[in-house]
């Protein structure tokens, strides 16, 4: 039996005191990749918050990567987020350092001390995403879709058992957003889960996947041709 990464039952997702989605039930098993989809403001991005602990769970059951999400402390979410990988639209790398010292930040701020392992990991991670070569260049002198494999580097720095790629395309023209694709598919191959909010039904079509929408403050399974 797949280890189950994600489980929900009657979930409720609150914005402060409104209320955005309601009577989620979901499973996520090891491998699964899941696409979230909706319109703007539907509650895709509330939803990925909750998961992550940005949001406090209040209503419901909810586990994520063996964290009970109901009775999650604040001082124990940095440790959630060491088992989750966060890809966002906006990519969020830090301007004044080059690529190889935005990962190393990260590793850092997780308790990496060993500047070789360090080094390897860095190289390791970059490669996956194809850019190993672009480790000297800062931010700015990379293309968003650049960027954006970057963003998904960093997000396997610490051997994620779950990513959560918030509208990880949505800043990026059509051909960057398959090339990012791809890349987020090949680390679905080799095991990873990902959960994806999107709002790109071309990607959806072309990469096929488990799809839940987001709708009138429900979320439900959506099957390919129905959409």
């Amino acid at each position: 039996m797949p280890e189950i990464i994600v489980q929900l039952e009657d979930v409720a997702v609150f914005q402060t005191e409104n209320l955005i989605l309601n009577h989620i039930n979901l499973e996520v098993k090891k491998g699964d990749f899941v696409y979230i989809i909706g319109k703007t403001g539907s509650g895709k991005s509330s939803f990925m918050k909750t998961l992550y602990g940005d949001l406090p769970l209040k209503q419901g059951k909810g586990s994520v990567v063996d964290f009970n999400l109901a009775t999650l402390q604040e001082k124990n979410i940095p440790f959630l987020r060491r088992k989750l990988g966060i890809v966002f639209q906006d990519f969020k790398l830090l301007p004044d350092r080059n690529i190889n010292n935005n990962l190393r930040f990260v590793l850092k701020a997780t308790g990496w001390t060993d500047h070789e392992k360090m080094n390897t990991k860095i190289e390791e991670v970059l490669e996956k995403v194809g850019m190993k070569t672009k480790g000297f260049k800062f931010p700015h002198e990379l293309s968003g879709g650049e960027q954006q494999r970057v963003a998904i580097a960093r997000a396997l720095l610490n051997d994620p058992e779950l990513i959560l790629a918030d509208e990880p395309t949505g800043n990026l023209d059509p051909q960057t957003s398959v090339e990012v694709m791809k890349v987020l598919q090949e680390i679905n191959q080799s095991g990873r889960t990902i959960i994806m909010a999107t709002h790109d039904y071309a990607l959806i079509l072309k990469y096929p996947h488990k799809t839940l929408k987001c709708d009138g403050s429900k979320i439900f399974e959506v099957i390919q041709k129905a959409m």
